[in-house]
């Protein structure tokens, strides 16, 4: 499905990703017939308060809130991967007025690992734009006698099931990425579960651990510092902030492209103009210098395309869900 993905008509893409295309009127309104905004907008933010998606969240609800001339509120409702947020946006009114700072999992991941969902992560929700997304990247302890991501694969080869990577838990993008690797580089590497990405970067700091995937924002400072060596990043390019470690096809591994991302969707059946209003605003918001001054941790800014967004979760849909059921991943 993902190779034709090109072909399918703008409608049932967006159909596919959880947003169904209505009617467009000349001016945004909400199904009251109100004109929209006219009240203050609530942004769900899944995660705990200090995260990314509500670091995210209350950036770009700033920006929106200037544009759009009301307040832009985040409410932060974690719990289960972000599936108790989630309830609450699939729940709530499609009249603009919630919207929600979506990650990876919760649109593209959660469905495989979870036995049942509490909304439709494939009809539930009407994508608007991504706000940020972020390479992953290999990052290992610099007591290891390897230097590039050739030489870690080929001592990987030649030890396999020896080397010990950590990650956030099971099935995070942490450890989906690790599946991922494994796989494309034909290697075996032990997991290590751990209750959040902090835990484990500090045992790899310690010695416990040989290896991590991760996002920049975890392990970039100590990467700076030599406290951690980063061999590989599976963005398309090399990061500016890491122009000396290569890219994942620079290291032969030219389909291994995991990424993490955050994206704002809204309840399905949300008005057309309001979704093209919001992703007009995101895609403005994003070149603010306060969201700029975000992209030192490592992100990359978005505001991509409803349509472009919409191709974006369902390519990962695939991507996760193969190694997802080629691994046999659960959550424990």
């Amino acid at each position: 499905m993902i190779h034709h993905a090109a072909a399918i008509g703008r409608r049932s893409l967006l159909a596919l990703a959880g947003g169904v295309a209505v009617g467009t009127p000349a001016l945004a309104q909400a199904p009251s017939g109100a004109a929209w905004p006219n009240r203050p907008i609530r942004v769900v933010a899944p995660f705990p308060p200090g995260g990314l998606a509500d670091v995210l969240a209350r950036s770009v609800g700033e920006e929106l809130g200037r544009a759009l001339g009301q307040p832009v509120v985040v409410e932060n409702r974690a719990g289960a991967g972000g599936n108790v947020g989630a309830e609450v946006v699939a729940r709530s009114a499609a009249d603009g007025y919630t919207l929600m700072m979506s990650s990876t999992g919760i649109l593209s991941i959660n469905q495989f690992l979870y036995p049942t969902l509490p909304f439709d992560p494939e009809r539930g929700f009407a994508p608007i734009s991504v706000v940020a997304d972020m390479p992953m990247m290999l990052v290992v302890n610099p007591r290891m006698p390897v230097s590039d991501a050739q030489a870690f694969i080929a001592m990987a080869r030649a030890n396999p099931g020896r080397l010990n990577f950590g990650s956030a838990g099971n099935g995070t993008t942490g450890h989906l990425a690790l599946a991922l690797f494994t796989a494309a580089a034909q290697v075996r590497i032990q997991h290590v579960p751990y209750r959040g990405a902090a835990p484990a970067v500090q045992d790899l700091l310690a010695g416990n651990l040989d290896g991590v995937f991760d996002n920049p924002p975890t392990v970039i400072q100590h990467v700076r510092s030599g406290a951690l060596r980063a061999l590989m990043v599976t963005s398309a390019e090399r990061m500016p902030l890491l122009p000396d470690v290569p890219t994942a096809r620079e290291a032969g591994l030219p389909e291994y492209a995991p990424s993490s991302w955050f994206g704002l969707v809204a309840p399905a059946g949300t008005p057309e103009p309001i979704l093209a209003r919001l992703q007009a605003e995101v895609a403005q918001a994003v070149r603010a210098p306060g969201m700029q001054r975000l992209t030192d941790s490592g992100l990359r800014l978005v505001g991509n395309s409803r349509e472009d967004f919409a191709a974006l979760i369902v390519a990962e849909r695939t991507r996760w869900g193969d190694a997802i059921r080629r691994d046999n991943i659960r959550l424990e």
